[in-house]
């Protein structure tokens, strides 16, 4: 296994994890970005308050976006699966 097939399929990889947590993890950072300005202009410093909104979205992302992660994930550990008999140590 040649260091540039290692590097290739490192650099794939962090792109799969980076496409698979970005939706789910960007719905529960608006969120918490939006509550967090609410609670400074209303000076309403309640823990639940910026807790359970978030943990809702991210549910709901997980539920919607589960798919689409599940899919590219399988779609990157077959391709890994494929390419493991051509890849010469």
């Amino acid at each position: 296994m040649n260091p540039e097939t290692v590097i290739a399929l490192a650099r794939e990889g962090v792109t799969v994890i980076i496409m698979a947590v970005l939706p789910i993890v960007g719905s529960g950072l608006v969120v918490g970005l939006l509550v967090s300005i609410f609670q400074a202009t209303t000076q309403i410093q309640e823990p639940t308050l910026s807790f359970v909104p978030k943990i809702i979205v991210v549910l709901l992302a997980v539920m919607l976006f589960g798919s689409y992660v599940l899919s590219l994930i399988l779609e990157f550990t077959f391709g890994v699966w494929e390419n493991l008999g051509n890849i010469t140590f």
